[in-house]
């Protein structure tokens, strides 16, 4: 059953939280996140991607960035621009984009759920990726960007934590600049809080719905500092990890696209008669619309537009050759244009839904020859890939909106 408790959160000071909240760090890349660190001297990105402020020739993984972070953080703590509470507390985050509101229960997870099991993954991490934020977070001695979980509904949890919006005034509440509106709530009476916690406590597992990086970070730096340790004590902070959790009913997955750059020296004649071969394959007229339905996957090729379907006789029940993403990966982009590892070759890349089809076009016209519009994954596939212990192929899942940094940070002390 799962662990979570209410943690003592460092909080931008009232009336700072909209220039504070930051974009997650590895959403950016380094000239990206330096221009915006230019225009904001109190976005949290100058602490989670410090080298943001050092001569560009200083390497992004340099000791210099980390201990750097370390030092903006407690300058923003000095100045007053951070607050901590005075007692640990649970809070809420809800996020509104185009109208759809997502609200989530940030606490602090267990590592040894994680290490065991309860809380579960769908995805693998990179080692390198997992070094950068072992030693962001082993330095700052703070976890600053929120692991993305979910849950299975239950509708009396769900029932409860909604009332408290109702109750409550939220103590911020801004629209960030790509038109998200942020509120959040805090709850700190003790009865309000016991009953959270006793009821995950009947919630088998949560779910790692992004974050997998920050999460094996987490569960490192746990490790190393109980090995430090004198004396184990499994209610010490640095074996819980700041979390965000959601209910699997209020959160969207958007699709994931994906474009390659050639046809493997096919013609576009023989390319088709190839896909034929194994799916469905109907034009359709050209628009900026995606896939409706599970199974159908537009392909756009040199100003037309298809319609593709996987034959019947390649139907699956396993979890992971039934994503249509696994499908379009073991039928068309492996056997026919020749990308055996998508993680690792040059000739494909992927786009996420947030920037539509009409992103894809604009790909065809620049550097690509052929692209192909996802129907999203879902939220069951997502749980039943991680209940059967498997991983899904790369970039199958695209969450919006993006849980903001800064807002909330667990320190480990």
């Amino acid at each position: 059953m799962a662990l979570i408790k209410p943690f003592q959160a460092v909080r931008p000071a009232q009336g700072l939280e909209s220039l504070i909240a930051a974009l997650p760090y590895d959403v950016y890349n380094r000239s990206e996140a330096k221009e915006v660190v230019s225009k904001n001297d109190k976005t949290f990105l100058k602490i989670d991607r410090a080298e943001t402020t050092l001569p560009d020739d200083v390497d992004t993984y340099d000791p210099k960035v980390y201990a750097k972070a370390r030092q903006l953080y407690e300058e923003m703590l000095r100045k007053g621009e951070f607050v901590k509470e005075n007692k640990p507390c649970y809070y809420l985050y809800e996020e509104t984009m185009n109208g759809r509101a997502q609200t989530g229960l940030v606490c602090t997870a267990s590592v040894r759920d994680y290490e065991t099991g309860v809380i579960k993954k769908h995805e693998n991490t990179r080692a390198d990726k997992e070094v950068d934020r072992i030693n962001h977070v082993d330095t700052v001695d703070a976890q600053t960007g929120p692991i993305f979980l979910a849950y299975r509904n239950d509708e009396k949890l769900n029932a409860f934590l909604e009332s408290i919006k109702t109750l409550e005034k939220p103590y911020f509440d801004f629209v960030s600049d790509d038109g998200i509106r942020h509120r959040g709530f805090k709850i700190d009476s003790d009865d309000e809080i016991k009953f959270i916690t006793d009821s995950f406590a009947k919630i088998p597992n949560l779910y790692i719905a992004d974050g997998h990086h920050r999460c094996a970070s987490a569960a490192k730096v746990s490790i190393k500092r109980r090995e430090e340790a004198a004396t184990v004590d499994e209610n010490a902070e640095y074996n819980f990890f700041l979390s965000v959790v959601f209910p699997d009913s209020e959160l969207m997955i958007m699709d994931y696209n994906r474009v390659v750059k050639d046809l493997n020296g096919l013609s576009e004649d023989e390319f088709i008669a190839r896909v034929s071969e194994n799916f469905n394959v109907s034009p359709i007229a050209v628009s900026d619309n995606k896939p409706a339905h599970k199974g159908n996957i537009y392909m756009l090729l040199k100003g037309k537009e298809y319609c593709i379907s996987l034959k019947d006789e390649y139907a699956s029940d396993d979890p992971i050759k039934a994503l249509d993403v696994s499908k379009l990966q073991d039928y068309l982009l492996n056997p026919i244009l020749g990308i055996e590892n998508p993680k690792t070759d040059k000739r494909i890349d992927f786009v996420g839904g947030i920037r539509g089809v009409k992103e894809l076009w604009r790909r065809l016209e620049t550097d690509s020859t052929v692209a192909f519009a996802m129907y999203p994954t879902l939220m069951s596939e997502l749980f039943a890939v991680a209940d059967a212990g498997l991983l899904m192929p790369p970039k199958s899942t695209w969450f919006e909106p993006k849980l903001r940094s800064g807002l909330f940070i667990h320190e480990l002390q």
